[in-house]
């Protein structure tokens, strides 16, 4: 079979990153969050004192910083620089932060580039909000996957650690903010590809949503190989 470029893309709490490694791991192909980059340079820009509307602070910053996903211990970190920085990224503080820096021309431009990349050698599973529409249009294979609002906030809840519990209430607020920011944006706003196998979570474990996307994946396969 030959090797395939797959992108996920959807909204926050939708199931992306857990259905994401899932696959990359049944494919044997690498999982890319691409989330996370974005969280990277948040990290970065609050890290070093730099706001968002500091173009010529930012662009220094951007210069500067090397953001590399390792393998350690049977799980992917990202890197800045020597700085192992996965866990200081998963916040609700920078989960908006990355949304608002997401919307900035020179940050999607530098990340584009790395994505592209990062996707060459193909056998990977791209993770994002604008995978199938931006960075990766001709991939093999796009999904959108998607779940309600209540639905992805109780997940987004229940996945934070104790010492950074906020009420549900408030969950579900950054969720919403963070949808409209990320629908709204001038550059690269969330949508599916018109192309894109789209899923509804709500009701789905994660290994069933994998299942559909392979039952997908493996169904196109055959059609594109008899009309050959």
């Amino acid at each position: 079979m030959k090797k395939l470029l797959i992108t996920i893309d959807g909204p926050a709490g939708a199931g992306k990153t857990t259905v994401s490694r899932m696959l990359a791991d049944c494919l044997g192909y690498r999982y890319v969050d691409t989330g996370a980059l974005y969280r990277g340079v948040a990290w970065a820009a609050q890290n070093a004192g730099v706001v968002i509307d500091e173009n010529d602070r930012l662009e220094k910053l951007l210069d500067n910083l090397k953001l590399e996903f390792i393998r350690k211990n049977q799980s992917t970190r990202l890197m800045a620089g020597a700085t192992d920085i996965t866990d200081q990224i998963r916040t609700p503080q920078m989960s908006l932060l990355a949304s608002a820096f997401s919307a900035k021309p020179i940050v999607r431009a530098r990340l584009l580039s790395l994505q592209h990349e990062m996707g060459r050698q193909k056998a990977a599973v791209f993770e994002g909000r604008d995978m199938g529409t931006v960075v990766f249009p001709e991939a093999d294979f796009k999904f959108f996957l998607d779940a309600s609002l209540t639905v992805r906030a109780q997940r987004r809840f229940a996945e934070l650690a104790p010492e950074k519990k906020q009420s549900f209430e408030k969950v579900a607020e950054d969720i919403k903010l963070r949808d409209n920011n990320d629908k709204s944006r001038a550059i690269a706003p969330l949508r599916p590809a018109e192309d894109a196998f789209h899923i509804d979570s709500s009701a789905f474990s994660a290994k069933e949503v994998v299942t559909q996307m392979q039952n997908h994946i493996a169904d196109k396969t055959q059609s594109d190989l008899k009309s050959t």
